[in-house]
């Protein structure tokens, strides 16, 4: 004789049933909802929560000479500790009774010609000075300066963005270096050391 549930005991099983359906439904919308937030954190994280004023700097890119004429001629050397004794001689600027070592390179033509920025980066100064000649100074990525004097005719000012090969100004004259008359005097700071730019024209950013 078969032996049948009393109704009563039917209900509490159906009752034990649903909640452990209605219990096991919202455990698995927690973990859903748990594991699509943490995703979207990440995601936020990683793509979204980013500094405006970063570059996006490719490595392949080459510095350029800050000239374009190739009439130009070296009219004084960056002054090399190890280069024969001549050579350091040509790289001496005489000014007021001294004389300072160069550290940058002048470049010379009997016409001004016009001066181009290396490499993308942000103007951070121009100034008019009568010693110098006025300057111009470059901010670029992977903490590379680039620094024109002995110019007129700026074309940028502070905070603009400019692009490699961009003209900036022209050359001119300065009182620190009358003898050379028409020129520029250009200036490679590498992160902030002054480098001989010859060593460096042609170079990609990763070689650095």
């Amino acid at each position: 004789m078969k032996r049948r549930l009393k109704r009563s005991v039917v209900y509490v099983l159906y009752g034990i049933s649903f909640m452990l359906l209605v219990g096991g439904i919202a455990i698995l919308g927690f973990a859903t909802t748990k594991t699509n937030s943490e995703q979207t954190s990440f995601v936020s994280k990683g793509i979204l929560d980013y500094e405006e004023n970063i570059p996006v700097v490719n490595t392949g890119v080459k510095i350029i000479r800050p000239y374009i004429d190739n009439e130009i001629k070296i009219v004084k050397n960056f002054y090399d500790y190890q280069a024969e004794a001549s050579e350091q001689e040509n790289s001496l600027i005489y000014y007021e009774g001294t004389y300072m070592q160069s550290s940058g390179v002048s470049y010379s033509k009997n016409d001004s010609f016009d001066v181009i920025a290396i490499l993308d980066g942000v103007v951070k100064e121009v100034k008019e000075d009568e010693t110098l000649g006025n300057v111009i100074t470059i901010e670029h990525s992977n903490g590379i300066t680039s620094v024109y004097q002995s110019i007129k005719d700026f074309a940028v000012k502070v905070n603009d963005p400019v692009v490699a090969g961009q003209t900036i100004a022209k050359s001119s004259t300065s009182n620190i270096s009358t003898e050379l008359e028409n020129h520029l005097y250009f200036e490679l700071i590498i992160d902030g050391i002054c480098v001989n730019p010859e060593d460096y024209y042609d170079k990609s950013i990763d070689e650095l």
